[in-house]
């Protein structure tokens, strides 16, 4: 089942009841209305069926019943900054009845292993360029298809940066540089991409994994080392839809909440993988699972979409 991306851009009471997510607005609260009429208008959501909230108000009030609900059934919980930018997340502290042995396998990973899981995942970053390259410019895609079967275990003639600079000088118009505090569409880039990051880090979690322990990626300073290495496949289809969007909407300095919401689409973006046409949240699920099954012996690769 694909589970619900929720967007709380207003005010807002979220509570709990019944297994529910209760929403009420509280301009009607405190209105002088009939007890029918107040009704009417909370609506509420099964909390199995959520899979991200995004926080995106000052005046958002989030019962602690809600949050422990939320993320006792793998929910992403997301709160914004002063910009409306994401800027945390919540997650469960443990995923999965055997995140013990998973957490042990992930950790005692060999060199060589996770040397070999970076050059998949760069090589399928690559790969995805190309194809998003293909599909939205007249640009040519062939460079990038070279560098991909390149790419060396550990990736240690850095492809994926040579590939990123070749990719971002042309996917967008001219003189477009691709900075997270540059002018647009950096800003709606940055948004999908927090979205993205949580989808990622939800579906590890679930599988058992510490997204704070990389493949490739390690910083003390950041618990979602592992979500970042593993994102990185699936920022192509980020890049695709913001393209579209761009088509269809000008994207300002400060984002409005219709972009937003475009944004909020990522989890059900349509994207290929092991052969078959999935949501891009349940094939982030199944690629975080074969990352446990290569960390347990299983396989020797991590299953990773592409497009359509």
């Amino acid at each position: 089942m694909i589970k619900k991306t929720l967007y709380f851009g207003n005010p807002a009471y979220l509570s709990l009841r019944n297994g529910q997510l209760v929403i009420r607005l509280p301009e009607v609260e405190k209105a002088e209305l009939p007890d029918i009429v107040k009704q009417e208008t909370v609506r509420t959501i099964p909390i199995e069926d959520i899979g991200v909230v995004v926080l995106d108000n000052k005046q958002i009030t989030i019962t602690q019943g809600a949050l422990a609900e939320l993320v006792a059934n793998s929910a992403a919980v997301i709160t914004c900054d002063d910009k409306c930018m994401p800027t945390g997340m919540l997650l469960p502290l443990s995923g999965n009845t055997l995140h013990q042995e998973r957490f042990r396998n992930q950790i005692e990973a060999t060199i060589p292993l996770r040397k070999q899981l970076w050059q998949q995942t760069v090589k399928a970053k690559i790969v995805n360029q190309a194809y998003c390259l293909q599909k939205n410019t007249s640009k040519s895609f062939a460079p990038l298809h070279v560098l991909a079967r390149k790419v060396r275990s550990g990736d240690v003639d850095n492809h994926e940066a040579q590939a990123a600079a070749y990719y971002w000088k042309n996917i967008f118009t001219d003189g477009f540089t691709r900075d997270k505090e540059g002018t647009p569409p950096n800003n709606l880039l940055n948004y999908g991409y927090a979205i993205l990051r949580a989808v990622i880090a939800r579906a590890l979690v679930g599988s058992g994994l510490l997204p704070v322990y990389g493949i490739h990626h390690h910083n003390r300073y950041n618990a979602y080392c592992l979500a970042d290495d593993i994102m990185e496949p699936y920022r192509p289809f980020v890049d695709d839809l913001v393209l579209s969007t761009m088509n269809n909407m000008d994207i300002p300095e400060e984002l409005t909440i219709e972009l937003k919401r475009e944004m909020l689409s990522i989890p059900v973006l349509d994207v290929l993988i092991g052969g078959k046409r999935s949501p891009l949240m349940i094939a982030a699920g199944l690629t975080a699972a074969s990352l446990v099954k290569c960390y347990n012996g299983e396989a020797r690769e991590i299953s990773y979409p592409s497009f359509l």
